[in-house]
Order: C-alpha cells, then sequence, then structure tokens
C-alpha cells in the first residue's frame, strides 16, 4: 500500500491498548492520525483446578484448538510454567480460528494443522468435521469468558467429546472520564474499526460518553468480520465496510474503498 493513503484521515482503535500498537504502527505509516479508543481490556483468568485437571489427562486429547491469539499467550505462559519443555504437547494437533491466531502459535515454532478459509468458530467446526470423524474424538477448546459457542456447539452436535478451559476474561473500559474519548466526542473521526464483537457491545454499552458533538465527525464504522458485524447489526450500529478476511491491511483496503 501506498505510504499516503490515509493522509489526513482519522482512525479510531476499539482494541486493548497492550494489543493495538501494531495497529497504530501500520496506520500510521499509511499516513493516519490514529487515536485510541480502548473499549474493551484483556487479561489473564485462569481456574487453577480446571487446569490442573486438563494438564493431568492431556495425553488424551486428539486436537487442541484455540479461538484468539490471547488463548494462545496465555495458555503457552500456563503449559510452559507447569512443565517447562514445549515437547510436553505430545501428538496433539492444534487448530485455530483466524490468521492472528495462527500467527501466535507458529511464533513459538509449533505447526498449524488445521485452520478454516473463514475466521470462525464455525467453519473450524466444519473443517475439522469434514476432515476426520469426529465422533468420540476428545479435544480442548482453549478460549475466553466471552466467546461464542458456535464451535463447542457443532463439535457436540458431531458428538465430540470437548472440554473448555478458559484462560482469559474481556471487559469493558469505562472511557468516560478519558480525555482521548473527550476528544472523540468533540472532533469524531473518519473510521473507526471494530476488531471484535466484545468492543461492538461495548461501544454500546458506553454511547453516553462516546456521543457525538453536533459539529463532530461521524466517522465509518468498520468490522473486522462477520462475528463482528453481525454484533453490530444486532445493536443497530451501522456497518459501513468490513473486511474480506480478518486483517488490519484488509480493514483499510475496505476502507479505501468505502472512501
Amino acid at each position: 500500500m501506498s505510504k499516503a493513503l490515509l493522509t489526513g484521515r482519522r482512525i479510531a482503535l476499539t482494541r486493548p491498548v497492550a494489543s493495538s500498537g501494531a495497529w497504530r504502527e501500520r496506520l500510521e505509516s499509511l499516513g493516519a492520525e490514529v487515536i485510541d479508543l480502548p473499549l474493551i481490556s484483556v487479561s489473564k483468568e485462569i481456574n487453577l483446578d480446571t487446569l490442573a485437571e486438563v494438564l493431568t489427562e492431556f495425553g488424551s486429547y486428539e486436537w487442541l484448538i484455540f479461538t484468539s491469539a490471547n488463548g494462545v499467550r496465555f495458555f503457552f505462559d500456563e503449559f510452559i510454567r507447569v512443565h517447562e519443555d514445549i515437547r510436553a504437547l505430545g501428538l496433539v494437533r492444534i487448530a485455530v480460528v483466524g490468521e492472528a491466531t495462527a500467527a501466535a502459535v507458529r511464533e513459538l515454532r509449533l505447526r498449524v494443522d488445521a485452520q478454516p478459509k473463514k475466521a470462525s468458530g464455525e467453519e473450524l467446526a466444519r473443517t475439522l468435521i469434514e476432515r476426520e470423524a469426529m465422533d468420540s474424538a476428545k479435544v480442548l477448546v482453549v478460549t475466553g469468558n466471552r466467546n461464542k459457542e458456535e464451535l463447542v456447539d457443532r463439535l457436540h452436535e458431531a458428538r465430540t467429546i470437548v472440554d473448555r478451559l478458559v484462560v482469559y476474561k474481556t471487559e469493558e473500559t469505562d472511557l468516560a472520564a478519558d480525555p482521548i474519548a473527550a476528544d472523540f466526542r468533540a472532533k469524531g473521526a473518519d473510521a473507526i474499526f471494530f476488531a471484535s464483537p466484545s468492543a461492538a457491545q461495548s461501544f454500546f454499552d458506553q454511547a453516553a460518553a462516546l456521543k457525538l458533538a453536533a459539529k463532530a465527525k461521524r466517522p465509518l464504522a468498520g468490522s473486522i468480520g462477520p462475528s463482528t458485524t453481525a454484533t453490530m447489526k444486532q445493536l443497530g450500529l451501522p456497518v459501513d465496510f468490513e473486511a474480506a478476511d480478518p486483517s488490519l491491511d484488509s480493514l483499510v483496503a475496505a476502507l479505501l474503498k468505502k472512501f
């Protein structure tokens, strides 16, 4: 992409601060002015009793399934703390939802054995079911407290034995007193990027704190993918553009077409 494509454009990011840095750098390299509206925060939260049970019977799992990069990071933090050696994974195969999750796995020098073309839990379940018989297969789904259940539901329908391990929690942040939020209310933006259903929900819940002034510019609202789009529509939020695949470059490309 040309370095000047977003010159003079204000882009609002709604991701947690800890995970928005690379997006900020990329957008600024394209000439955009970036404002952070961290509508959600993500932190590790693991029930240690459940973790102990999972690790005790880890050798019985055929698939280790991750629904997000956060899940990869927090799970392996705990796995290495307990086992010290990544080889303790044994022969379990790894499946992921989305390229960002796959990249997090590959950073650990691990292979991704299954990944659907479309980044959704339902599509991953379909990919696994079409690949092999999942009847009585035992899988571990590593997830967060707000993740939707389509993946688990579809696997249950295929008579798969599914264990869930929640390793992080997603919470809404309160932006009412945030000076950056005040700047957003006063000036608006050219676009606002939603990268998760949780961020869309938080934006809706904090509508009063983020209400634009009369002369503020109403931003075009962009969605990272179908799941986020569905939540935005359910909440009555506009969806002006949607990424063709769940990546920042695809989201920017969709925005440029809209411009």
